[in-house]
Parts: C-alpha cells; structure tokens; sequence
C-alpha cells in the first residue's frame, strides 16, 4: 500500500480532529519541451481545481539539459524537482536503486490497460516505477506528394538503399526542400538513438557478449558513413545541430521530404494547424539493412516522483491524472483526438474518436509491437534495450560517442577517427566500471 503523506504549506503535519482535510502544497514538475508536455501544461489547471491548494510549478528542458538536470537531482538527492519526466533508460535503475517511488495507484488508473511494452520498459523487480504520458517507436513520416511526383514509392518495410534514392528524388535545394531529414544533435539520447537503431540493423551492436565494445566493428563504420553521406548530399548544412523539434519545424514548414523519428511525431505533422503538408503526409516502417532486429526504438516519456520529496501523495496524485484515461478523454475534447498522447493505453487505440482522427495509429502501433529490447541485434549481447544499453554507464558512453558522430556529421573529423575515439571512449568507461 502507498503511504499517505499530507503536506502543508508551511512543511508542518497538523492532525483536524473532524477531518483528513490539509493544506496541499506546490509541486514543482521537471519535463521536456515537447509538444504534448506543452500541452499538459495547458491543461494543469484542470488538476489544480480538482485539488485546490495544489499548486503546480514548471521547469520545462531541452531533452539533453533535463536529463543531466534530473540525474544530478537524483543522484544527490537535490530535493529540486517533486514529479520528474525520464524515460525507460532510468526508470528501471533507478528503481531498482530505491531512488523513485513505487507507483500504487486506484482501481479505476486500471493498471492492465497499459501497453505491456511500456509498463515491463519501466518497472523493475514487478515494480511500475514511472507511468507513461506517452510511448513511441520510430518510423518514417514522407511527402507522398514529392515521392509521386518523382514517380517513386515508397514500401512499408523499405530497405536503406530505397530510402536513400527516394531522398535524392526528393532533394530540391533550388527550392529549399531537402530529401531527408535526421537528427545530428548530440546526445545519448538525442543522435545516438538515431544512429544505433540504424547500425543496429546494419548489424552492429554496442558491446559483445564480454562487455567489450564494438565501435570499431565494419558494421558500424559501414552504417555511420551511410549516414553522413545521406545527410550531406541530402540535408541542409548545420544538421549536425538539429534534434526532434528543430526537425519537426522543418518538415512542417514543407523543407523535408522523409523524416525517420519518434512515432510521436505523427500527430503534430498530421495537424493542420502546426503543420503546412499535413494532408500529403504517409508512414512506414522504419528502413533495414542487413536485418530488421532493432531497426525502430522503443521508449517512454514517463512520469516519476522521486525517493527525495516531501510531497509524495500530491505528486502521486498528479502523475495518476497525467497519465491516466480520463486526462487522455480531456485532451482529445479539448485539443482534438489527433493531438492526445499516443503508445501507452490499449483503450487509446480501441477508441474510434482517435482512430477516426489519427490516420498514422496503425504504423505507429506496428512499429511499436514489433520492437524487442531483449533481441535487437543481429548477433547476441548481454544488455537488454534498442537504442541504448540498460547499464549505468551507457550514458556517459552515449553521450562521448554523440560528440564524435556530430563531429563526423559537421565535417571535422572523419567516420573513422570518430569510431576509433568513440572506442576508446567506451573502453576507459568499462574497464574503470569493471566490466573485464
């Protein structure tokens, strides 16, 4: 059973003789600047009249900066933030470390409608640790527009080198309309996501079955140079730069023919009033090279409520309403369905309002069924996860390598003096870890 703490404005617990009745406190919310967190921010004050005197607090990041920011909190029990948006990278470690509460809550949450993807990606040891706001694969969203009038098309399971020639037909630089757009920011999460679902099907892997890493591996020399040439031919210069919402501003602006990314995505390019080619959009599943094991990601932008804060029933309280049917029901009256966040709740995909407004729900669906964190190589390793590796020393190792590849992407070093750094790199991690 989850434990009752009632906080006051003043921090003191005073006991009413006649009643449960306190004074609620603020919450203070740590989450990213993507569209459908903005969107949760708008409608907070709909929690807020249901529980008055809670009052709720935004600090709102780019995904690089929120997560060194909710990590140092954490790790050093900072106290800053009551609710924190991670993903399912931490929530499982950090869990299973005692650094997050474990999420209990009523009847009618109803626990079992969650996508079992989702709710095994954030639970450890039977535990659910964060809830999703929403969950997602990657997939490619084009301009059918641009590929009929190339007189191309594109497959539902299309090959790399298909998605390379549809990007030169799409290319029109006189016109500022590039074939292919992709993320270059680095990160372990932001180019690295990218980049190791693309090696991953190329046949590459992060480690071996003995923890030593794989950076200098032909398959992952053969999928980065594939890579920075697509871009370089393909894309405008500065990509190295560019990460989900820079991408996203593009292609709704009409300057990107393919964009290969979060499932997510889907429902603000399907949106008239965000996106300029709302209507010539089409989906596909994400391209394959020499295997179709780990070639689209699995992830979850969720809600946790850190071990360290004094407010855990109001935070509870508030991360049961953000991911929870009913807040799904508020945003597809108040926004429209097609806007409600998308890959976490079975009833989401069963419900015909949404359906009947979402036209990408049966790509993105597929694409994330067909994700297996525990099988997303050609050959074994001993982590689970697609685009990451479930060990604490992965986010170091991702965020050095992200460096290397954006450097490789903008032209000032080459692919190969980037692996080889980014070998190194992860080498030092691992023996310092203790790994062999």
């Amino acid at each position: 059973m989850k434990k009752n703490i009632k906080i006051l404005a003043g921090s003191a617990i005073l006991a009413v003789a006649s009643s449960a009745a306190v004074q609620a406190g603020e919450l203070t919310v740590a989450t990213v600047n993507n569209g459908h967190m903005i969107t949760m921010q708008s409608l907070t004050g709909h929690f807020e009249k249901d529980n008055p005197g809670i009052k709720v607090n935004w600090v709102t990041l780019d995904e690089g900066t929120l997560r060194q920011r909710v990590t140092t909190d954490i790790a050093t029990k900072g106290g800053q933030f009551d609710v924190m948006t991670i993903g399912m990278y931490e929530a499982p470690m950090w869990g299973a470390k005692g650094w997050l509460h474990s999420l209990e809550f009523g009847s009618s949450y109803d626990v079992d409608d969650l996508l079992p993807a989702m709710r095994n990606g954030l639970s450890a040891n039977g535990n659910l640790y964060a809830a999703p706001f929403y969950g997602e694969s990657s997939m490619i969203m084009y301009r059918k527009d641009l590929l009929d009038a190339a007189g191309m098309r594109m497959t539902d399971n299309p090959t790399w080198g298909h998605v390379q020639d549809a990007a030169a037909a799409m290319t029109d630089k006189a016109n500022g309309v590039y074939g292919i757009c992709l993320r270059g920011k680095p990160g372990w999460g932001d180019n690295m996501a990218f980049l190791t679902t693309m090696a991953n099907s190329f046949g590459a892997r992060w480690f071996d079955e003995e923890w030593k890493p794989q950076l200098d591996s032909p398959a992952w020399n053969h999928a980065v140079n594939f890579y920075v040439d697509l871009l370089t031919h393909y894309f405008h210069p500065g990509s190295s730069g560019n990460s989900f919402n820079e991408i996203l501003a593009l292609i709704n602006e009409g300057k990107c023919g393919m964009w290969i990314d979060a499932t997510i995505a889907a429902s603000f390019v399907s949106d008239p009033s965000q996106s300029k080619v709302a209507d010539v959009i089409a989906y596909a599943q994400s391209p394959v090279a020499v295997t179709h094991r780990g070639a689209n990601w699995l992830w979850a932008w969720a809600l946790a409520v850190p071990a360290g804060t004094q407010q855990s029933d109001d935070a509870l309280k508030f991360v049961e309403w953000a991911t929870s049917k009913e807040y799904i029901n508020l945003v597809g009256e108040e926004k429209g369905w097609g806007s409600v966040p998308t890959g976490t709740r079975s009833s989401t995909y069963q419900n015909m309002k949404f359906l009947a407004a979402a036209n990408f729900a049966e790509a993105e669906m597929k694409a994330i069924l067909s994700a297996d964190p525990s099988n997303s190589t050609q050959e074994p390793t001993p982590y689970q996860g697609v685009q990451f590796a479930s060990i604490p020393e992965f986010q170091a190792i991702g965020t050095a390598v992200g460096q290397q590849m954006s450097a490789a992407l903008a032209g000032t070093i080459s692919v190969e003096d980037a692996l080889a750094a980014s070998q190194k790199a992860a080498e030092r991690e691992m023996i310092k870890a203790g790994y062999y």
